[in-house]
C-alpha cells in the first residue's frame, strides 16, 4: 500500500498586467497528482494552465508543514 506524501509547490502566475507568487502544499501519492492538484485549484480563479508557471515541486516532511489541516490529517 503506497504512503500519502505531502509536496510543497511554489511558482508564480500573472493576471492583469501583475505577477503573483503562490506556495501550495499539496497531499497526493506522487509528484504528478501534485502538480495537477495544484494547477487545478490556482486555474479555477479565471487563469490558464499557461499562465501558471511552477518554479519548484520539493516533498517535506509533515513537521515541516504550514498548513494546519494537512498537518493533522498526516498524523
Amino acid at each position: 500500500m503506497s504512503e500519502i506524501k505531502i509536496f510543497r509547490i511554489t511558482g508564480t502566475y500573472n493576471k492583469k498586467y501583475k505577477q503573483y507568487l503562490f506556495r501550495k502544499e499539496i497531499r497526493a501519492l506522487k509528484k504528478e497528482d501534485a502538480i495537477e492538484k495544484a494547477l487545478s485549484q490556482i486555474s479555477s480563479i479565471g487563469l490558464y494552465r499557461r499562465q501558471i508557471k511552477i518554479e519548484e515541486i520539493k516533498e517535506i516532511k509533515p513537521e515541516e508543514c504550514e498548513d494546519y489541516l494537512i498537518k493533522e490529517l498526516s498524523k
